[in-house]
């Protein structure tokens, strides 16, 4: 805390603008500290409260309106970039768009307050058709509250902080090796995590065209579209498919025969939904069930190629 108050002492509101844009942009660089100092330093005169509130909301208007344009002009690749730099896509992807689902427009809002559902929201709010002015007010509600609480919050506990920073200081270095080796273990373990649910279906997968060879000779096959509501509305899938999420599947609301081959789907590029609910399906009994190597963007990919040659 001390260096964020030191920073923005010598160069005031605009270093909060930067920090919110990154963050919102989806760096894993946390606003949260500098919104709180700007509030601390704002109370003794050091740095203007409402230029400091006032740039919070510009930052997140700049960086969550980028989002909203690429989900609305380019839809699940946006949508697979996340899920390439997110530790939690699947879940990520799930719970914003349930979020988003269930509270509409105050869904937006809400998610400024979780990390990493923030990010997701503005591509899904604009796959989903919303309105860009409609979503530019709501956001800057959002954005408003968001920026708002935090500095605020600074504000009034101005004395406080700077009691925190300065037994932080006085811990020394080997607390912040000690917090940083904890954050890279943890991030360590999810990218393990990840690759052995990878590695564990990695031979069972099969490809778009043994796919489509099995679809052209007539055989059985029962295919699982596991993209969320909002990507299965606004993008077309593998026809015949049936659509359903991973809670459709636990809960039993989704009938599928033991006895025929199962494919799963879905959009992340690299299949960790098709995986989990593959390893699901099995662990129920289901012996003939395989993730769709690449997801729909294979699928896509290769019906583009044959429309073109």
């Amino acid at each position: 805390m001390n260096e964020a108050i030191q920073i923005l002492t010598r160069h005031g509101a605009p270093v909060v603008f930067v920090a919110v844009l990154i963050e919102q942009l989806g760096l894993p660089l946390p606003a949260i500290p500098w919104m709180l100092a700007a509030g601390a330093l704002s109370a003794t005169g050091q740095c203007s409260f409402a230029g400091s509130i006032l740039l919070t909301v510009l930052a997140c208007l700049i960086s969550d309106g980028l989002w909203f344009y690429l989900g609305r002009h380019r839809g699940s690749k946006v949508l697979g970039l996340l899920c390439k730099i997110s530790l939690e896509p699947d879940s990520c992807v799930r719970r914003t768009q349930n979020l988003f689902t269930k509270y509409g427009w105050r869904g937006i809002v809400l998610a400024k307050f979780v990390p990493g559902l923030s990010t997701v929201t503005p591509p899904l709010a604009g796959m989903s058709g919303m309105n860009a002015a409609k979503f530019l007010s709501v956001d800057g509600v959002g954005s408003l509250l968001y920026g708002g609480v935090f500095i605020v919050l600074g504000y009034f506990f101005a004395t406080q902080l700077q009691q925190i920073g300065n037994a932080i200081s006085g811990i020394g270095n080997s607390a912040l090796c000690l917090v940083g080796g904890a954050a890279a273990a943890y991030i360590g373990y999810k990218y393990w995590q990840r690759r052995r649910l990878l590695d564990e279906l990695r031979i069972a997968r099969i490809t778009v065209d043994d796919l489509r060879q099995m679809m052209n000779h007539g055989e059985q096959v029962v295919i699982l579209d596991l993209r969320s509501n909002v990507e299965y509305a606004s993008e077309a899938g593998i026809e015949g498919a049936i659509h359903a999420t991973m809670d459709d599947i636990k809960a039993g609301q989704v009938e599928i025969p033991k006895d025929r081959e199962v494919v799963v789907y879905c959009s992340c590029p690299n299949e960790i939904t098709a995986a989990r609910v593959a390893l699901l399906l099995r662990r129920n009994g289901f012996s003939r069930v395989r993730p769709l190597l690449g997801g729909i963007d294979a699928w896509n990919q290769t019906a583009t190629a044959s429309e073109s040659a």
